[in-house]
């Protein structure tokens, strides 16, 4: 029986919708079907499963099991926990040969959807549009799978403790950490990995709540770590660190209450890194610092611009061997001891113990940064059939003119007032812009750039939308 997706649910790097209006079981069985019949043609046959704190997930999990087993794939159940448990379990089991985890990410409460991995890479793009064309056609594979449940929160939270090996527990036996779990699917996992930990930890909002009564779980919005900050001050913590919905995205503020922005966590993960793997390149995505680029290539690695998108980066880190890679929102991926996919608890730990290797505070890590005046994301809405033309006939233009761009992913135009970036948002219809400079009048300039740019081609600016 074939079966029809609403148009807005298959994403560039997941499936998004909202519950009983986009999203519904019936949506989750034929991505079972679907993604089944996929592993099985390439020889696989056992999928981990596993979902946020959402009210929803445990109606669609419970879909999407009947719709792997229809067709033929066996399953293990790994239950309520973070994107990266998920991740984990897929990556650890030779055994395991794809991962769904149902989550909604940092959307809003009512909004539900699907990450996966098949054979160890990202499933995105194409392959969640094959998903749409099998379910159109009812062309799914059938059979009879298994089904087996796997606690596997223990052994998950002893493999994120391994980033700090090699680290005396000493050297951290004074330190003093704030933890904001959002009431998203981090906080059991948090509870137990901070109970391991060095130091002394204070947590916020472990309690799993797909409601998020305190605040919505997006760290890369400051008002969102106004709970984190106020810990920090009154406890007189170090450093906080701040979890998204389902744990895959980091956020962080240093002991004086300053944010730290994902280029700048990158900033200090890479100078970790790059001391025990010198001259390996460094990627991030095109939204990121030029004080980042510059500071990778200080520290002797090879700065990489690359496009927006976890599983655009993930892909690129595999072709490039690059040990570690992050995006501004918050994904943060190591593969240099790690698996290479976004763990925002992993990298929780990881700046503990860059911390204690480089022999600084992370207040004083974030204190000798270049100081830059960026804008925020700008992002405003264009029509979807109009936002990657527009992204084109700018980027023509640019290339027309003596400035100096790159093209990776939209538009990026370095002048001596710093840069500018237009793009195309591939998960909504809005065009995302921004600008760096090292003066006020230097960033004026550049988005007075970005202002002609797109009135050039009959577009403004306009209010900035949200995520």
């Amino acid at each position: 029986m074939a079966h029809k997706f609403h148009p807005t649910v298959l994403r560039e790097y997941d499936i998004r919708g909202i519950i009983d209006e986009t999203l519904g079981p019936d949506d989750a069985r034929a991505i079972g079907r679907g993604f089944a019949t996929l592993l099985r043609e390439a020889g696989g046959h056992k999928v981990a499963v596993g979902y946020d704190g959402r009210v929803s997930s445990p109606m669609l999990e419970h879909a999407l099991v009947e719709g792997l087993t229809a067709s033929g794939c066996d399953v293990v159940r790994v239950g309520m926990g973070p994107t990266p448990m998920l991740y984990y379990a897929e990556a650890s089991a030779e055994d395991v040969h794809g991962g769904i985890q149902i989550t909604g990410s940092h959307n809003p409460a009512n909004y539900n959807g699907f990450k996966m991995v098949f054979q160890g890479r990202p499933f995105f793009g194409a392959d969640i549009q094959l998903l749409g064309d099998l379910a159109a056609r009812g062309a799914w594979g059938n059979g009879n799978g298994s089904v087996e449940e796997h606690e596997i929160l223990d052994e998950y939270v002893e493999r994120l403790l391994q980033g700090l090996a090699g680290i005396d527990p000493g050297a951290l036996s004074g330190i003093k950490v704030g933890w904001d779990a959002g009431n998203g699917a981090a906080g059991p996992a948090l509870e137990k990995l901070a109970a391991r930990l060095p130091g002394e930890h204070h947590l916020l909002f472990t309690e799993v709540d797909g409601n998020f009564p305190n605040h919505h779980p997006d760290p890369t919005v400051e008002s969102n770590l106004a709970d984190l900050k106020a810990l920090v001050a009154e406890k007189q913590l170090d450093f906080g660190v701040a979890f998204d919905g389902d744990g895959d995205r980091i956020g962080a503020i240093d002991g004086e209450g300053r944010v730290i922005w994902g280029d700048q966590l990158l900033m200090i993960y890479a100078e970790d890194v790059l001391k025990s793997h010198p001259g390996a390149t460094v990627i991030a995505d095109v939204k990121a610092s030029r004080a980042l680029f510059d500071r990778v290539a200080e520290c002797g690695g090879r700065p990489l611009m690359w496009k927006t998108g976890h599983s655009l980066i993930k892909s690129k880190m595999k072709e490039v061997s690059s040990p570690l890679a992050g995006e501004m929102s918050g994904h943060v991926f190591f593969a240099d001891s790690y698996y290479g996919f976004d763990d925002a608890l992993y990298a929780g730990v990881r700046l503990l113990a860059a911390s204690a290797r480089l022999g600084k505070s992370v207040t004083q890590l974030r204190g000798e940064m270049p100081a830059m005046l960026n804008t925020p994301e700008l992002r405003f809405q264009v029509d979807e059939s109009r936002k990657f033309a527009a992204i084109g006939e700018i980027a023509q233009r640019i290339a027309e003119s003596d400035a100096v761009a790159d093209t990776t992913d939209g538009v990026r135009v370095t002048t001596n007032d710093g840069w500018w970036l237009l793009r195309a948002s591939n998960t909504q219809d809005v065009l995302v812009a921004r600008a760096e400079s090292d003066s006020e009048e230097g960033l004026a300039r550049l988005l007075a750039q970005i202002d002609e740019q797109l009135a050039l081609s009959g577009l403004e600016r306009g209010e900035s939308v949200g995520h």
